[in-house]
């Protein structure tokens, strides 16, 4: 039986995935592969597909590295449900940070198993420089990664969640 705020944390997860998946057969649908689409002068929407990971990370491999991706987001995804099944009552910034890793990974786990490549269009530039593109997933990732981040400088000894902490010290 699920925990409130487990059962909680896989809704936020699924609305992720859908958000995601949503965005990115948009993007599929209304741009052309690779031609950039000017939204604000250091913004396009541009569509691309990595192979890779964050940063394009590996993708110059030969197919390989599409399973590695795979295993470790199945295996990684795995581990964040049983996790968020054990928190406990008042470890809500704890649970939304895994969700929000949860539903950005298992966004781009279905771009991997389905097409074989992620899906990416967000794409940032300023004076020259070109950010790597990115999309709904990478910025949930992104954002929990850093709340967990926060979660362990915040949290106390005794494994309470880092806005837990800031109650005790005052």
């Amino acid at each position: 039986m699920l925990t409130p705020l487990a059962r909680n944390g896989l809704i936020i997860a699924a609305f992720i995935v859908i958000a995601d998946l949503t965005t990115k057969a948009a993007a599929t649908a209304m741009l052309d592969y690779g031609e950039a689409r000017v939204v604000l002068p250091f913004f396009n929407l541009t569509l691309l597909h990595n192979t890779g990971a964050a940063f394009s990370f590996l993708s110059e491999g030969a197919g390989w590295q599409r399973w590695l991706f795979i295993t470790l987001a199945v295996v990684i995804s795995g581990v964040l449900v049983v996790w968020l099944t054990r928190l406990k009552r008042h470890e809500t910034w704890l649970g939304i940070a895994l969700a929000f890793v949860l539903g950005g990974a298992v966004g781009n786990l279905y771009d991997r198993v389905v097409h074989g490549y992620v899906v990416d269009f967000f794409h940032f530039h300023w004076a020259g420089y070109h950010f790597p593109a990115f999309n709904v997933a990478d910025s949930f990732i992104t954002v929990g990664a850093i709340m967990l981040l926060l979660d362990l400088f915040m949290g106390s000894e005794q494994g309470d969640s880092g806005s837990q902490q800031k109650g005790n010290r005052q």
